[in-house]
Parts: C-alpha cells; sequence; structure tokens
C-alpha cells in the first residue's frame, strides 16, 4: 500500500488535551486543584484567601499579606469514573470496508468500555518572598488543565477515543505590590509546556482497481508537544479588617503542538505510516470575584464566583502533513461557564480549622451530539471538607476531601463524520474523588 493511499481521519479527542495532568476534575479539562488547602471549602473565597504561599496562583496580590519567606507544597490525588452504557443506537464507521474491517456501519461488538476514569496526581509547588515593606515576589509550579480517559480495547466507541493522556507544568514566576494597608495589585507571567498522546482506531481508505475505493482500519497513535506564554493580573482589597475581596484573572494561551502520528496494524497486511501534525487552541481565559468575612474568633466565610471561557474554543481544525495527509475540523461548540462556591471555616480547637465547601461547576459541554468520548463531561456538583492543623506557629498541614457528583450524562456523537468515526449513543454514570495534602512553612 502506497502512503499515497492513506489518509486520516480527524484526531478528535485532542480538544480534551493541550492541556494539563493526568485527570481533570474541574469542568471541561480545567484542574482548580493547584493546592490542597482550598480543597475543604471547594475552592471557595479561593482568590481572597492568602492561607500560604498557593495564594500565588489564584491572586499573586495575596503575596502581600505572605511576611518573610513562604514555601507551600502538596498534592492532590484525583480518581474520577466515566462508564458508559450504549444503548443500542451506536455504530462502526458508515464507510464501505474490506471484508472483515466491521465497517459499513455494522453494529460494534467490543463492549461499553469499562471504567474511562483513572487516578491522577496533581502536584504543585509555590514559594514567596517579602523584598521590603511594599514589594513581594514569587513562583509558583502547577498543572491547570488535564485529563485522562482510557476504554477497554474494542469497545464501541473505539473510531472515537481509546486512550487521551495529557501531562502539563506551568511555571509562574510574579510580583506584588503593597499601595497601603487596604489594597495591593500583583502580576505575573506563566510558561506552560505541553505533552498530549492519543490512540484510537481510525479509518484508512484503499485505492482499488478501476478507481474504487474501499476502507479498512488501523491503529492511530498521536503524539504532541509544545510551549506558549500566558499572564494573569490579581487585586486584593481589604475594606474593613475582617473581610478581604479578591479580583484576579488569567489570560487565554494559544498553544500550538507538534508531534507525529504512527498508524499501525492496517488492514490484513499490517502496514504502518506516519504523518506530521499540528494542533492550534487557544486555551480559555478565567476571571475570578471572590470574599472572605471573619465572622468571629470561630467562623470564617467564604464564597466566590468565576467565569471561564471556552468559547475560545468553537472547534478544532487538525493539520496533518505528509503524503496521504489531510486536514479535518472537528466541531465543539463549547460554551463559556461559571462557577459559584461557597465555604466556611470553623476554629473548633486552638491549632485545627474544620473546612466546609459546596460548589456548582458548569461544564463548556451542553449537547449531547456535541459531547466527545474522551471528555465525557457534565456539570458537577462539589461536596467538600478538609482539616488544618498548626503544627508550629510556622507551619500548617492540611487535608482535604471532595466528592464531585454528576448526573447522568447523555451522548449521541458522531464527532462530525459518521462515515469515518461511527455513532456513539448511550449514557455515562460518572462521579469524581479528590484528596489533596498541603505543607506550608514561613521563614
Amino acid at each position: 500500500m502506497s502512503r499515497r493511499s492513506l489518509s486520516l481521519s480527524t484526531l478528535s479527542a485532542i480538544v480534551v488535551g493541550l492541556g494539563a495532568t493526568s485527570a481533570a476534575h474541574g469542568a471541561g479539562f480545567q484542574l482548580l486543584e493547584q493546592n490542597a488547602s482550598g480543597l475543604g471549602n471547594a475552592y471557595a473565597g479561593s482568590a481572597a484567601n492568602p492561607e500560604n504561599a498557593s495564594i500565588i496562583y489564584y491572586n499573586p496580590a495575596g503575596m502581600t499579606y505572605l511576611p518573610g519567606v513562604n514555601v507551600s507544597g502538596g498534592i492532590n490525588l484525583i480518581k474520577p469514573s466515566f462508564k458508559f452504557s450504549d444503548n443500542g443506537n451506536s455504530r462502526n464507521p458508515s464507510a464501505p470496508g474490506l471484508p472483515g474491517s466491521g465497517l459499513s456501519g455494522a453494529r460494534p461488538t467490543g463492549g461499553n468500555g469499562g471504567d474511562a476514569g483513572n487516578l491522577g496526581a496533581v502536584p504543585n509547588l509555590y514559594g514567596s518572598w517579602q523584598l521590603n515593606e511594599q514589594w513581594f515576589i514569587g513562583l509558583g509550579i502547577g498543572a491547570p488543565f488535564g485529563l485522562m480517559t482510557e476504554y477497554d480495547d474494542g469497545w464501541a466507541g473505539q473510531y472515537h477515543s481509546n486512550k487521551f493522556e495529557i501531562k502539563t507544568i506551568n511555571v509562574n514566576p510574579s510580583i506584588a505590590y503593597k499601595v497601603n494597608d487596604k489594597f495591593s495589585m500583583g502580576f505575573g507571567v506563566n510558561w506552560q509546556h505541553i505533552d498530549a498522546t492519543y490512540k484510537k482506531k481510525t479509518v484508512v481508505p484503499v485505492a482499488l482497481p478501476g478507481g474504487r475505493t474501499v476502507f479498512t482500519n488501523g491503529d492511530a497513535d498521536l503524539n504532541l508537544k509544545g510551549d506558549a506564554w500566558g499572564w494573569n493580573v490579581g487585586f486584593m482589597l481589604q475594606p474593613t479588617e475582617a473581610t478581604r475581596i479578591g479580583l484576579s484573572y488569567r489570560s487565554k494561551i494559544k498553544h500550538t503542538a507538534k508531534g507525529d502520528t504512527d498508524i499501525d496494524n492496517i488492514g490484513p497486511t499490517g502496514q504502518s505510516v506516519s504523518f506530521d501534525a499540528k494542533a492550534s487552541v487557544d486555551l480559555p481565559d478565567t476571571l475570578i470575584l471572590s470574599a472572605t468575612h471573619q465572622l468571629n474568633e470561630k467562623w470564617e466565610l467564604l464564597g466566590d464566583i468565576s467565569w471561564t471561557g471556552w468559547s475560545s474554543i468553537p472547534d478544532l481544525k487538525i493539520r496533518n502533513s505528509g503524503t496521504g495527509a489531510r486536514d479535518d475540523d472537528l466541531p465543539l461548540n463549547f460554551r463559556d461557564t461559571w462557577r459559584i462556591a461557597v465555604g466556611t471555616t470553623y476554629k473548633f480547637a486552638p491549632d485545627w480549622k474544620w473546612k466546609f465547601g459546596l460548589a456548582y461547576d458548569q461544564s463548556p459541554v451542553y449537547k449531547a451530539e456535541d459531547r466527545p468520548t474522551s471528555l465525557p463531561d457534565n456539570d458537577r456538583y462539589w461536596f467538600s471538607t478538609g482539616v488544618q492543623w498548626q503544627a508550629t506557629k510556622n507551619t500548617t498541614l492540611d487535608l482535604g476531601y471532595t466528592y464531585l457528583y454528576l448526573r447522568k450524562t447523555d451522548i449521541d456523537t458522531t464527532s462530525g463524520n459518521a462515515l469515518t468515526k461511527g455513532r456513539v449513543a448511550g449514557t455515562y454514570d460518572s462521579s469524581g474523588h479528590i484528596v489533596g495534602l498541603q505543607l506550608s512553612s514561613r521563614f
């Protein structure tokens, strides 16, 4: 088979990527879990709660509340669950196939794919340094986007996705200025690296004598890497001794990731071919408005509302180069989203605090026909709790837990092309668990 006779179908599931580490459970593929100290409050008050140096990510202006040198590091373990149930309407690609290819719209026979959710670890590390009474600098390292889904081999949606995994690192040097006792502002730049892997069954055309074209299949393996820059800014207002208000904004980050696609096991002869691949996507900007209020010596109230500009990804254009390669366009129709969170902290002993939080997190995917199998997302509800221990005068340890509830999620998608991808129709039963640990010290 010549290289010219081969072409790629759309690499659809890459949309979930160009993002972050191996498990996501903010809406879409956003990772809110940039510390564990806020997990117990469901990240309510995130931009107005400078408990430790991790405030660098949520609002760099908060560094002005951290005297001396501060270091904070932690990890969140995230276990999502995505269990698909076929409703009987799923179909293989409808392209006319070679004998034994399983194409031409036949019913898939490989099952529901098991649990596509996988355990992921999201680490973070921060440090801040007070230069003088007014100026502060800091550095944050984390992963604000990411996802991993992996299905059993041969499942009903194998032409949409078998495995998608993203790993990223975000490095965020920041500076803050204390204008006076009531107002501070901060600014940061972000360097972000992406490493994405995507595997699925793909349809390959075969030219027969007489000008007739039929199709067989192969195993596609896409690997992309890229670097990009963005920025963030934040402001902190303290109108009273007991009340803080934080406002922060993180810019879009335009990624152009490059790599290659290998297609193996093509047809009965098991041939292979490779293409150069490239994809560009604007990861969304975010805006957070937060507030905290110290009600009395024991109780603190927290809340915020945040907006994410997911409409920056209306579709995904894939560029494939090489003999026989072709470009494709995957419609996504992402919508902008809102998240609302409320929480409270109760100091029940001199060195102990108990944290609670609730949140509603809107998904950018809102139609069954737009829902990719690599991102079977829906609106989710956060139920969070945690404890904080003041181990010494300058050291705290946080342990948090969140249960994420999602309603049953319908999917009925061809990913824009029933000819080469087939149809996936059914329901997802999804949920998530997050456990986080954070250690923070001041010197």
